[in-house]
């Protein structure tokens, strides 16, 4: 399994995709298709909670890194996906340095968080306890999601906080913020986004970008632009396109 803590330090890149269908079939072949880390996605699906351990299952059985995005900042719901197996965690909606301190306090435990300790999946049920914090504390990995006007305006503040190891901008919600929902193209937006960027750079915090639609082109100039943590599509974009590309040929 690919270290994407490591690789986020070392400003190295990596690649991955979004679970949103909790189907093992669908899993199984994201997990063939060369990805670095594959993210069950909480926030904009149906998958629930007795899921989420059964893909986290199969991701890691392919040695795929495992990441959860959460439907809120919620330190139960951290503590259960953690337990379930997950090695790292997408936050959305972080709008101040305080939004991550509770997230890496429900990540980890004593004396680094303040995470209470389960005997689940990912402790081998009470089996390997320190095994699991010593792999913990190597794999361990904190995204943030900028998203939000509010976190915009924090933005020197947020990333000054060093124990995240990453972040991504979530685009639609953030010109929703703005009100100009969905309006990708709009100076404003185009602007809040550079300068989410030039403030990563200034603070060593590795960006990241996600390509919604499947096109290699667009992934080609995301390495260029020089992000690390590319998200290139997900399952269900994915199915589709393939569906679009049938129904123009008849």
């Amino acid at each position: 399994m690919k270290n994407i803590k490591r690789l986020l330090k070392k400003d190295q890149l990596s690649i991955g995709s979004w679970i949103t269908i909790p189907d093992p079939i669908i899993v199984e072949m994201m997990c063939k298709s060369n990805f670095d880390w594959l993210a069950i996605d909480l926030e904009h699906s149906s998958i629930s909670m007795e899921s989420v351990q059964d893909i986290l299952r199969i991701i890691t059985s392919y040695g795929v890194f495992p990441f959860v995005r959460l439907t809120s900042n919620d330190s139960n719901q951290i503590k259960r996906v953690m337990d379930a197996g997950a090695l790292g965690i997408i936050v959305p909606m972080v709008k101040t340095s305080n939004d991550i301190r509770m997230a890496h306090d429900a990540m980890y435990y004593p004396k680094l968080g303040k995470r209470s300790v389960g005997l689940a999946r990912a402790q081998s049920y009470g089996r390997d306890l320190q095994d699991y914090m010593r792999e913990l504390k190597e794999f361990g990995t904190l995204i943030v999601q900028i998203e939000h006007v509010e976190a915009v305006n924090n933005i020197k503040e947020i990333f000054s906080n060093k124990t995240i190891d990453g972040y991504i901008i979530g685009p639609n919600d953030l010109s929703a913020s703005m009100g100009i929902p969905g309006d990708l193209k709009n100076k404003r937006l185009k602007d809040a986004i550079k300068h989410i960027n030039e403030e990563a750079i200034k603070s060593a915090i590795p960006g990241g970008h996600h390509i919604i639609e499947a096109n290699i082109k667009e992934l080609s100039q995301a390495k260029k632009d020089g992000f690390k943590f590319i998200a290139y599509s997900l399952d269900i974009r994915l199915f589709d396109k393939a569906l679009q590309e049938f129904m123009r040929s008849k």
